[in-house]
């Protein structure tokens, strides 16, 4: 009986520490196949590939910004922040430490002018401050020095489709549904949020369910696989 408690405990501290090695497989699984493929833009897999490859490059953030709320290996930091560090690397050769100090800034000075994340204008204007404000010189040189070194062994045009563009395109859609979707505009709430209709689908495949944001502002530690539990309850 103790035994069989220990194995069901062991499963629940670590599922997002399963969850999260996934996520990272699947990404490095389909930029594998994609920087190999032969591309015919007649066929559909090169498109649904592509299409894969931004939304799991969304999960990677989203499973470093679980780390960054300690809800991946909640009884093991030090995993918990490793599997953070492999993801923001992957993603965009970010530093977890720089992210992790600003998202919670975030969450003390939501909607202020202390929040990192806010941005009093327009869609366009926001988010070019936001991208200013979190890439920096390092970051692109990574890019650079890689980019240059992986296209004498690989084909440009699958780096571009399959490594280059996913990444960019993933941080609209972080930015869209994650950020300025939830904090345009003024609140009648303490979180300064809203949050989506309830449609677990559409936010699962639009943010990984970071639509549903007041209710992670609510609570924070709540990994994004349980956020439609939260939203349910809310």
């Amino acid at each position: 009986m103790n035994e069989q408690k220990n194995l069901q405990g062991l499963h629940t501290d670590y599922q997002g520490v399963w969850i999260s090695l996934l996520i990272i497989f699947l990404w490095n699984f389909n930029l594998y196949i994609g920087l190999q493929l032969e591309i015919n833009y007649w066929s559909p897999i090169p498109y649904l590939l592509f299409l894969l490859q931004i939304h799991l490059y969304t999960g990677l953030f989203i499973t470093a910004h679980d780390a960054m709320h300690h809800s991946l290996a909640p009884k093991n930091k030090k995993l918990n922040d490793t599997i953070g560090r492999i993801c923001t690397f992957l993603y965009a050769f970010f530093s977890y430490r720089r992210l992790f100090e600003e998202h919670h800034e975030h969450h003390r000075y939501v909607h202020t002018d202390k929040d990192p994340d806010y941005y009093d204008g327009s869609f366009w204007k926001w988010y070019f401050q936001f991208v200013k404000h979190y890439v920096n010189l390092w970051q692109l040189l990574g890019y650079a020095i890689s980019f240059n070194v992986l296209k004498l062994f690989l084909p440009v045009e699958n780096l571009l489709i399959f490594w280059i563009i996913p990444a960019i395109l993933s941080t609209f859609q972080l930015f869209y549904f994650g950020t300025y979707i939830p904090h345009k505009g003024e609140h009648d709430n303490k979180h300064h949020s809203r949050s989506q209709a309830q449609n677990h689908l559409w936010a699962f495949l639009t943010c990984y369910f970071f639509g549903y944001h007041y209710e992670h502002h609510e609570k924070p530690n709540v990994p994004w696989w349980k956020l439609w539990k939260v939203k349910e309850e809310a």
